[in-house]
């Protein structure tokens, strides 16, 4: 009889765990309940204004190669691993080179952002979208604010922003720094517990779910089509993402009733 009992006990408990695990996944559609108290909507810029698959970034990453190449005198691909190296042991490529070789993050930041925007498409619909949230909102990036302003007018929905937060707001310090996010709350008096984050890496998510907002992951509607490394991607073992979407206009209509 106890082997039984013990038996009966270990699956009831394995089934309480299975269940937990359960209700943390994300939810994939938007409940306008989980957004009634929401006041303050944080958006990410690239991959979340816009989607993955525009590759905006990718301008971006050539410059700052060409940067990193000049600056060093490498050779090309040395100059690229060393970007990368920097990014992701800094968080920005811009961060490891202040650190490591003293540069002038201004001039970094113009040269890295002298891009073409015009392969961005104008969006109504999420303009109307992100019009209609109730409260403020902001776009939080680890990038500049002349390139956030340039990407959401040809986007078509600058005007629909209150602020924007960007990396020198920052101090250079990029997400998912945590003196960073409490940097961009002190400095437009966010009230976390009723703010909601929107963003493309699960890992500047953290935070912001510890801080008691409400956290949403963009993601590329088709994954084989576009050039992620394994930490840029959704992974079960990521439960402080509230929710899921590939679609923000979508999803944005969802969070306000009708």
């Amino acid at each position: 009889m106890r082997r039984r009992a013990v038996a009966f006990s270990i699956f009831f408990i394995g089934e309480a765990v299975h269940k937990r695990a359960m209700d943390k996944k994300p939810k994939t559609s938007a409940d306008a309940a989980d957004f009634a108290h929401i006041r303050d909507w944080v958006f990410d810029l690239d991959n979340t204004l816009y989607p993955h698959h525009i590759n905006l970034f990718a301008q971006i990453d050539v410059n700052m190669t060409d940067y990193v190449q000049e600056l060093l005198q490498l050779e090309r691909d040395e100059a690229r691993a060393l970007q990368k190296r920097y990014y992701h042991e800094h968080g920005t490529t811009l961060q490891g080179l202040m650190r490591n070789h003293g540069i002038d993050p201004d001039g970094f930041l113009e040269k890295a952002h002298a891009i073409d925007y015009s392969i961005l498409i104008p969006n109504p619909e999420l303009g109307e979208a992100i019009k209609a949230l109730p409260g403020r909102k902001f776009i939080f990036t680890n990038g500049s604010v002349p390139h956030a302003e340039a990407a959401a007018r040809a986007l078509g929905i600058l005007d629909n922003f209150d602020d924007i937060f960007d990396i020198v707001a920052a101090g250079y310090v990029p997400k998912p720094a945590g003196e960073t996010y409490d940097k961009f709350a002190s400095l437009h008096q966010v009230d976390t517990a009723n703010a909601a984050m929107f963003e493309d890496l699960p890992r500047n998510l953290t935070v912001p779910k510890t801080l008691g907002m409400r956290t949403i992951l963009l993601t590329p509607r088709n994954l084989d089509e576009v050039l992620m490394e394994r930490w840029e991607t959704f992974s079960e073992e990521d439960d402080h993402i509230d929710y899921l979407t590939d679609d923000l206009a979508t999803f944005l209509k969802g969070v306000v009733p009708a």
